[in-house]
């Protein structure tokens, strides 16, 4: 019966669009037949029995056009019959699609009255945005370098997948990740500590570094890939990897280096990680609540992992001896500075006081030791700092950089050095020791600022007679003499790919690669290296080597760096004079103890 009637009120409609005559007045009544219903019935929903046709020449009924009415009983319709594909579905269809073509020009006039959105069916695909294409016969969008799915005759509610064609290798749609980084007693498990001379070490472990496919390695072979960008280790180290089962594509074993990379590849490499030393001073707990985790940071060791460093961190070190897991970083402290480190236990809480921090209600409050005679008075740096290179972590002062505020009071000067609390009012990467170059006393033992490598003056009134290029690669050489690149959170794998990428695009690091770096550094001391090994005789038994006891995991055949017997540093060498001493904000306020080398009788300069 209800399909009768929407037949009917099509036809009508139709024959009204193309006829309007038939709703002019008829000749001496004066009055209209329209399509009336009661001004209530506006804001409820339509009975069951449709809409009532009535003649009324009275002002009692609001008027309500036929297209209107018409769609809003399509609309039920479909919801009803959704799904179906029968004849009075086709036919719904059509109307709908005449419907919605003889109302365009009343919409686009500004009749609709302003921003108009029809609700769709369910079941129903939406249209698709400008410039995506819609796959014939599911209604997915498909980007415009996609194949759309040829159509197919399917059977209600099935729908066909898209396959390629003989003999071509499918990738697998990419797997969802989770939010934010956590970390389980499964990661903590991968390996265990040592102490040795007064250094935490961590036993070498393998690891999967894992990664999708990059843009710019679509259509390019793995080879290429390894060729290109981690020229760290010959092609040779690739072959004897895929011979030993270490990399794989999309979870299966790859077998030849020649396969070409597509969208969506998921790529597994196992390799044999060593991590540097760090000292060997526990991390001490400040304070604990139901709220934030506050510790005692040595120097020394990241707060997080990165670079090389993934068990020697704060949030491991944390997770494998205190137990605490899930915790959010709320600031972060240079690897090589000391003191106050806090951690929320929930996001809540997290968001909450990186609220604060962007609202500048945080005080900070830092203790360090410079060079010279800093000046009796208190001192405002608000010199401006320039990001020179990211990757390799080096900032200068600059009238392009962004604005910067720190305020210097000296504590105490025993005729060499002079200790001094800093108050930065920002929070720009490296800005105390920044701006404390930039005063002519920079930190008495910093392996970055108050380096040869900045020029006689060392950086003093922002002077530096070299470009930035010359800059970085005098800096590279040192640390990479002194066996000491961790500094720069640079690894021998990073010279080898060059520093380009590495240049923040607002500084003056030229483009050339610094591909003469390695040659221009002096030779490393204190590290030897064994005999090189063929990797074309080595053999290894296929398998997932992580799996592996740790026990059985110090020494690999492919791992170039068990092959180097390296010098450790003194636990001196790890420890630079900045310490965060106090943390202060809404409701809270914490402090560390002042380091032995900030008392006023230190005489060790």
């Amino acid at each position: 019966m209800k399909s009768t009637l929407l037949v009917s009120l099509l036809t009508f409609q139709l024959s009204i669009q193309l006829n309007p005559s038939l709703l002019s007045p008829r000749p001496g009544t004066g009055s209209h037949c329209d399509w009336l219903v009661p001004s209530d019935a506006i804001t409820s929903r339509p009975r069951s029995g449709g809409c009532v046709v009535m003649c009324r020449g009275g002002r009692g009924w609001l008027a309500v056009l036929v297209p209107g009415y018409f769609n809003l009983a399509c609309l039920r319709f479909a919801r009803t019959w959704s799904g179906r594909r029968g004849p009075m579905a086709e036919t719904l269809s059509t109307g709908a699609e005449a419907a919605s073509g003889l109302r365009a020009p009343a919409q686009q006039n500004g009749d609709a009255g302003g921003d108009v959105r029809d609700e769709w069916p369910p079941g129903c695909p939406e249209p698709a945005g400008p410039g995506v294409e819609l796959a014939p016969g599911d209604g997915k969008q498909t980007t415009g370098n996609q194949e759309p799915a040829p159509a197919a005759a399917l059977g209600p509610g099935k729908r066909k997948k898209r396959r390629g064609t003989t003999g071509e290798r499918v990738v697998p749609p990419p797997k969802k990740r989770r939010a934010g980084v956590s970390f389980g007693d499964e990661h903590f498990a991968e390996t265990s500590y040592y102490f040795e001379g007064g250094l935490r070490k961590v036993r070498p472990y393998y690891f999967d570094f894992r990664t999708y496919c990059k843009g710019r390695w679509v259509g390019r072979s793995l080879m290429h890939v390894f060729s290109t960008e981690f020229r760290a280790h010959p092609l040779a180290y690739y072959e004897a990897a895929v011979r030993a089962g270490r990399l794989r594509l999309n979870e299966e074993p790859v077998q030849d280096l020649s396969i070409v990379l597509k969208d969506n590849d998921f790529l597994r490499n196992t390799v044999h990680r060593h991590e540097p030393p760090v000292t060997a001073e526990p991390v001490r707990l400040l304070a604990e609540n139901e709220e934030v985790v506050v510790v005692d940071k040595p120097s020394s060791i990241p707060v997080h992992p990165c670079g090389r460093f993934r068990h020697n961190t704060v949030i491991f070190i944390l997770g494998k001896e205190h137990q605490l897991k899930e915790l959010h970083p709320l600031h972060r402290l240079d690897r090589l500075t000391s003191g106050v480190l806090m951690f929320a236990k929930t996001a809540a809480v997290s968001e909450r006081i990186h609220e604060q921090v962007r609202d500048r209600q945080l005080e900070k409050e830092y203790v360090c030791r410079v060079e010279g005679e800093f000046p009796a008075e208190d001192v405002t740096c608000k010199e401006p700092i320039l990001v020179v290179s990211y990757k390799v972590g080096v900032c200068r002062v600059d009238a392009r950089g962004k604005p910067c505020e720190t305020v210097f009071q000296r504590l105490s000067y025993n005729g060499h050095s002079s200790v001094v609390r800093c108050r930065p009012l920002t929070g720009r990467t490296h800005q105390i020791r920044v701006h404390l170059q930039f005063l002519g006393h920079p930190i008495l033992n910093d392996p970055i600022y108050n380096s040869v490598a900045w020029g006689p003056s060392r950086g003093r009134g922002g002077h530096i007679p070299k470009t930035d290029e010359e800059l970085l690669r005098d800096l590279v050489a040192e640390h990479q003499a002194k066996q000491s690149l961790d500094v720069l959170n640079l690894c021998e794998d990073d010279l080898s790919s060059g520093l380009t990428a590495s240049a923040a695009p607002s500084s003056e690091l030229g483009k050339d690669r610094l591909e003469d770096l390695v040659a221009s550094a002096p030779k490393m001391d204190g590290v030897a290296e064994a005999a090189p090994q063929d990797l074309d005789t080595v053999t290894l038994a296929p398998g997932n080597v992580a799996e592996t006891d740790v026990e059985n995991q110090e020494i690999d055949p492919l791992c170039p760096e068990c092959r180097l017997v390296r010098q450790d540093p003194s636990p001196q060498d790890l420890v630079m004079f900045l310490h965060a001493l106090r943390y202060k904000g809404p409701g809270f306020e914490y402090f560390s103890p002042m380091p032995t080398w900030a008392q006023d009788d230190w005489q060790d300069d």
